[in-house]
């Protein structure tokens, strides 16, 4: 793997010289492309990754893709062109490249000379931003070390123990019912409590950034979108230099490497949309499997809990992303047989690639070889936060609820459409009605007087309107000093319960479950 030189210091962020460095670098990415005159003519769509069709089997689009070579035209949406790695090994090869295959979107000539439209619905998901999933060389390694080590600051016990405390509040809230739609009332929701706690998120603005990155992922009126997100995140970021706390937006102001406001909100960008659309996924898509594959069933008809095997089956044949990691060929290059042309998106499917016959096994369980965090310098940095989650969310539904069973065959699920997710639209469920715990008392010590506990003083069981509240000051996220003076340190003791809603206001989330059942 080669590098390009150092071409010497970077000056610091904010300064006027930081600015003509930044212009002199798009200027070479401008420059660097291989000359062409006109866009050349349009040649037709190849494969589309998009509508029910595709949606409803994907593997089958994968095996037809898969006789054209290692790589096959498809198309993402209307006139989006691309090329759609299948087979493992050249997957990696895209993945692990970076001094042929660039990350940084500004190289899609598609977009540049007006063949693909800035209102594509792909665009937004597709398009540059100054965040580490988009850049390149020195502009990543910067990225990359704010969040790398702002997440390492994250103390797992106090992550899980909040994924938990969430997910008993939301079961709390259906399972007197008997039944539920575990998508919409679960898999959907908990990730968003626990990243309005991880980003110190007040509730309306989380809220919004729901509908938001909702619609970047269905391709629902991708701009309006686009801009609730941004406007919602630059609140968010005002409101955390006036009051950092113990959180990851406040850790990645404070990181020493200076990140401004516009790299501040995308970076939060690419962490909250990774944090909720995939992590949604991964959590649905495990229960379908525990509840419909009767390899899984047995097991948990026995008592045993294999939600590790099912993740880890999850991540082999259903990734989350099934196909991402866009990447864009410095130079025209024969790859495998099929011509890749410079700047045209190059798709890794992580689903085709862990599918590859040429892997010859079907031993998934405990192997992590496959490819859903994506690999090389782009690798998914919360991928171990992720699937803590994940299992968090499992263990804890199917421990509440040991009868639950699927409300409808499986085969009658659906998926929604899109070229990049594997996503269920509902996941409808029954079990027989469990009445509601009541919180237990809280201890009196000797010495002190009797008072009543806050909801969340039983572990696991918070009040069905709202999370336990949390005191300024007493977050338990971080496990590992700050590096800044400007952010107040985090206690890293026994975990407690971490910060919610605030009450007298409608459920969590109420409004946006109607919305995501309308689509």
């Amino acid at each position: 793997m080669t590098h390009r030189p150092d071409a010497g210091p970077t000056p610091p962020p904010g300064c006027p010289a930081h600015q003509a460095h930044q212009a002199h670098q798009a200027h070479q990415a401008q420059q660097a492309r291989p000359p062409h005159q006109a866009p050349p003519a349009y040649q037709g769509p190849g494969t589309p990754l998009y509508g029910p069709d595709f949606a409803a089997d994907p593997q089958a689009v994968y095996r037809r893709l898969r006789q054209n070579g290692p790589a096959a035209p498809v198309e993402l949406a209307p006139r989006v062109q691309a090329t759609l790695v299948t087979d493992y090994r050249a997957a990696l090869e895209v993945l692990r490249s970076p001094d042929r295959f660039v990350k940084d979107a500004r190289h899609w000539r598609a977009l540049a000379d007006g063949r693909v439209a800035p209102d594509n619905p792909v665009v937004p998901m597709m398009a540059y931003r100054p965040n580490c999933l988009f850049s390149d060389g020195d502009d990543h390694l910067r990225y990359r070390q704010a969040v790398d080590d702002s997440l390492a600051r994250i103390d797992p016990n106090a992550l899980r123990g909040y994924a938990e405390r969430s997910a008993d509040s939301l079961i709390d809230r259906f399972t007197a019912l008997g039944e539920a739609d575990l998508l919409g009332s679960y898999a959907k929701v908990l990730p968003l409590l626990v990243f309005q706690q991880l980003f110190g998120c007040p509730p309306e603005l989380g809220d919004r950034l729901v509908e938001g990155f909702s619609g970047i992922f269905d391709g629902v009126d991708a701009e309006r979108a686009d801009a609730l997100i941004t406007s919602s995140l630059l609140e968010l970021i005002a409101l955390k230099r006036e009051q950092p706390g113990a959180d990851m937006t406040s850790w990645l102001m404070a990181h020493p490497v200076q990140l401004g406001d516009e790299e501040m909100l995308h970076q939060l960008v690419v962490l909250i949309g990774a944090g909720t659309e995939p992590q949604q996924n991964l959590i649905a898509n495990a229960l379908r499997l525990l509840l419909s594959d009767d390899r899984f069933a047995g097991d948990l008809a026995g008592g045993s809990m294999p939600v590790e095997d099912a993740l880890d089956e999850v991540l082999w044949l259903d990734p989350p992303m099934a196909n991402y990691g866009i990447h864009y060929p410095l130079e025209d290059l024969d790859f495998g047989g099929v011509p890749l042309r410079a700047g045209e998106p190059v798709v890794v499917s992580f689903a085709a690639a862990n599918t590859d016959p040429a892997l010859r096994s079907d031993r998934r369980t405990g192997n992590r070889a496959h490819l859903a965090w994506s690999a090389g310098p782009h690798h998914c940095p919360a991928k171990d936060a992720a699937r803590l989650i994940a299992a968090a969310a499992v263990e804890k539904l199917l421990d509440r609820l040991p009868d639950v069973e699927l409300a409808v065959p499986a085969d009658r699920l659906v998926w929604r459409p899109g070229p990049f997710h594997r996503a269920l639209t509902a996941l409808p469920v029954r079990f027989p009605p469990v009445p509601v715990p009541a919180p237990a008392p809280a201890p009196v010590h000797p010495g002190q007087p009797d008072r009543p506990g806050p909801p969340g003083d039983r572990p696991g069981h918070p009040s069905a309107d709202h999370l336990p509240p949390e005191t300024s000051g007493e977050s338990r996220w971080n496990a590992r000093p700050a590096p800044s003076r400007s952010i107040p340190p985090a206690v890293t003791s026994t975990a407690r319960q971490p910060a919610s809603a605030p009450t007298g206001r409608p459920p969590l989330w109420s409004s946006l479950v109607a919305w995501w059942h309308g689509q």
